[in-house]
């Protein structure tokens, strides 16, 4: 990679280092976090004219050292008046930032929307970033390659350079380790690089991090990822053919949402993600049989991620197509009668007290018969809607601590980020990411463009036409403190 030089105004940036295997919009997104100018605003003079944002870089003859010109103007800064109020725009970006109430976008690289949406969705988890930030090279496991290492190392900075600015970032640095760690994100297509799955981005980056944040002391899985993110399945194995039965624990960091003509709902289409059949050698028979394979949850984890499976691989054009059907899903899932009978019975007494809390706060008697009596009901139509209602999470959680009490999962999840593809294929096509802020706010993450959209827009997403649909779902578990 060539180092060059580039002076704008008065000043003079030495050392800048150009990837020419990237185009030239990266390198102005780097002279947009050097110097303030936007991309669209700067003219920057090479062989031949001005830089423009898709050119050939081995067309350019760039050299080492060669001096750079560009011209464009900042982005302003209001400056307030000596007496008077404090304007957002004269605060420094972090109290800006905390201001705006949402964290900066991120610029589109080069059809790398799927990965942006993908890290807008995970970015809002704060327990994850709590997890990074803890995280160094000395307390990383032994096991841990470097490329694992590096990938962690950048998702934990730019996670911290979202949170401290208001003007778009540039995911320059882990766009190439991406791409480093899990060669198929940087595939080129006419020299531009391809389109990518943003469900192929979220599995490898969760993977990764699965690997990475765990505790190098015992060397298990069982830490922060696996807390937050994994979901526990028993599996029973049966073959009506032999009468052979059998079960199977695995762990998971997604549910999936299976789509066909009789799936109009989320819930519908989770139940039938958890059946499958599967084709294996029966040692009684001798010889291969279909075995059917009903799972159920075991353990259930802080923020339940649903994948609804809408692209499948076209025989006849060779390609991925994508399944367009309308799917609604709700804004808060309630898993209860997903869950196997152990845990169900783990979840009564913490579903219990919920429905007292919602019952108390509706002014009604808490402890009544009639509420007993529908300790196992699935619905809880009682708890819905408590979200809008509740007190900030950190202060009960605060105040839950200094008596003793203990967090307790109930079993249903509010929905807190939402992704979306738009298109008719995975190769094409547009990703955004829908975020739920702390302050109850739906921010659209459209690369660069946050946009405050509203609570009933999110649930339109749910498909049936050319609009953006939900391709993964993130809910976040409702709590109680016993």
């Amino acid at each position: 990679m060539p180092t060059v030089s580039v002076k704008w105004q008065k000043e003079l940036f030495p050392a800048v280092e150009i990837d020419t295997s990237q185009p030239p919009f990266v390198f102005k997104c780097q002279l947009y976090d050097l110097t303030g100018v936007p991309p669209e605003r700067q003219k920057i003079m090479v062989k031949g004219g001005l830089l423009k944002d898709d050119a050939d870089w081995s067309t350019i003859g760039v050299k080492e050292g060669q001096k750079l010109m560009m011209m464009g103007t900042a982005d302003e800064i209001v400056k307030a008046p000596e007496k008077g109020p404090v304007f957002m725009e004269d605060l420094p970006e972090e109290e800006q930032a905390v201001a705006v109430g949402h964290s900066a976008g991120l610029f589109n690289l080069g059809n790398t929307c799927y990965m942006n949406s993908t890290l807008q969705c995970l970015h809002s988890v704060p327990e994850l970033k709590s997890a990074l930030s803890s995280y160094t090279y000395s307390g990383r496991s032994a096991e841990l390659d470097q490329s694992s290492h590096l990938l962690t190392v950048a998702t934990r900075d730019l996670f911290n350079e979202l949170d401290r600015n208001v003007k778009p970032v540039a995911p320059m640095h882990f766009w190439m380790v991406l791409r480093k760690k899990y060669p198929q994100f940087g595939q080129q297509h006419n020299g531009a690089f391809m389109q990518q799955d943003a469900e192929e981005c979220w599995t490898q980056l969760m993977y990764t991090l699965s690997q990475s944040l765990k505790s190098p002391e015992t060397r298990e899985s069982a830490d922060a990822v696996k807390t937050l993110f994994g979901v526990e399945l028993i599996s029973r194995i049966h073959c009506a053919e032999s009468g052979e039965e059998s079960s199977e624990a695995e762990s998971v960091y997604s549910l999936k949402c299976h789509i066909s003509q009789d799936v109009n709902h989320l819930h519908e289409g989770l139940k039938h993600g958890l059946k499958s059949e599967l084709e294996k050698v029966s040692p009684s028979l001798g010889r291969s049989a279909v075995y059917l394979k009903e799972s159920r949850i075991s353990s259930l984890p802080r923020y339940l991620t649903v994948q609804f499976v809408r692209f499948f691989w076209k025989r006849e054009s060779n390609q991925k197509a994508k399944i367009l059907r309308k799917v609604d899903y709700p804004l808060e899932l309630d898993v209860y009668d997903l869950c196997s009978d152990e845990l169900r019975e783990k979840l009564q007494a913490p579903r219990k007290a919920l429905r007292d809390e919602e019952n108390a706060k509706l002014g009604l008697k808490v402890g009544d018969k009639n509420n007993a009596s529908q300790e196992n009901d699935v619905k809880m139509h009682e708890a819905e809607g408590s979200s809008k209602e509740n007190v900030e999470p950190s202060t009960i959680a605060t105040e839950a601590a200094s008596s003793g009490k203990q967090p307790h999962l109930t079993g249903i999840y509010d929905l807190v980020a939402v992704l979306t593809h738009k298109g008719r294929s995975a190769d094409s096509g547009h990703y955004v990411a829908w975020v739920k802020q702390e302050n109850g706010k739906w921010i659209e993450f459209d690369d660069d463009h946050p946009i405050p959209q509203r609570e009933d827009d999110i649930t339109k997403l749910s498909g049936g036409g050319d609009w953006h649909m939900a391709y993964i779902c993130m809910y976040k578990a409702r709590v109680v403190y016993i």
